[in-house]
């Protein structure tokens, strides 16, 4: 090989190194929200959050609307999704069958199931609802069902044999203890305060909680196996630095409202969503590989 003929191999090389990183990189990363269907939703609740992470992070990202939870597990399954905000009882399932791994927590202040009952119904202990009747919210629910069924399972009781079950929606469930329909209400312990308190025809002392389970586990972003542990990087650190001001662009969509007063969590592992496992457990599903309910 002569000079001329080295030279531009020389060239030809250090060109290849200069373009192999920009045809490496990705044009954009792609976001869902589980919960939330359609791109006009997902853009109304997240997408001043959105504008304000990608001027922190300089990175290019797109919302991906899914309809469902096991749509945003067949887009992760096709490289088509790269952050996922999803809630605890779906990330436990989303980890089986992805491998996806939890970047950083959404926390839900006064996020935890109770078990109310009317005062004067004589139920003081959660084993005095053996063969009751017991109203909890649709199947799969983190906080309306699987929390409820956990907190019964840890105050002596097996949801599945010793209580009646009626899954229904929180109005039905609340007008039929107020009633005596049902002899308790499982569910999030903040909402139903929120219901209480806005009943003008009940006083607060009418109810009263006899179980409470721990607060749960939080909302968390994960990100698909596939996404580069140098981005994961970028996003934790930007939603770190920045954590008011995002919190504030996520407080302005009105689903939202769930995470006033909430933080970032950057300390979030795998191992904090074992009690959601528990709770999987306790209904009869010890191996997480698929969603429960709706």
């Amino acid at each position: 090989m002569n000079m001329k003929q080295l030279i531009s191999a020389a060239v030809l090389f250090l060109s290849f190194l200069l373009l192999t990183p920009q045809l490496q990189a990705k044009e954009f990363y792609t976001f869902i929200v589980t919960d939330l269907e359609g791109l006009e939703q997902v853009q109304r609740e997240f997408g001043p959050f959105r504008d304000l992470l990608e001027h922190k992070t300089g990175l290019k990202i797109k919302f991906y609307p899914v309809t469902s939870r096991t749509a945003a597990v067949e887009a992760i399954r096709a490289k088509k999704a790269d952050f996922i905000l999803t809630g605890p009882a779906e990330y436990v399932v989303m980890r089986t069958l992805t491998d996806c791994s939890p970047v950083i927590g959404f926390s839900r202040p006064d996020y935890y199931s109770a078990v109310i009952v009317r005062s004067d119904s004589g139920y003081n202990t959660i084993t005095d609802l053996k063969g009751k009747k017991v109203a909890m919210s649709g199947i799969g629910s983190t906080s309306g069902h699987l929390g409820p069924s956990q907190v019964i399972k840890d105050n002596g009781l097996d949801p599945l044999k010793d209580i009646q079950v009626i899954h229904t929606d929180k109005e039905i469930a609340w007008e039929s203890l107020k009633k005596g329909d049902v002899d308790a209400w499982g569910y999030n312990a903040g909402k139903i305060l929120r219901i209480r308190d806005k009943d003008t025809s009940v006083r607060p002392g009418d109810f009263k909680t006899i179980a409470r389970g721990p607060d749960l586990p939080n909302d968390v972003l994960v990100a698909a196996p596939y996404v580069d542990k140098g981005v994961v990087a970028k996003v934790v650190k930007a939603m770190s630095e920045n954590s008011d001001a995002l919190i504030a662009q996520i407080l302005k969509g009105d689903d939202n409202q769930k995470y006033k007063g909430m933080r970032f969590l950057a300390t979030i592992k795998d191992k904090d969503y074992n009690y959601v496992r528990d709770m999987y457990r306790t209904i009869g599903q010890d191996k997480f590989a698929s969603f429960v309910g709706n």
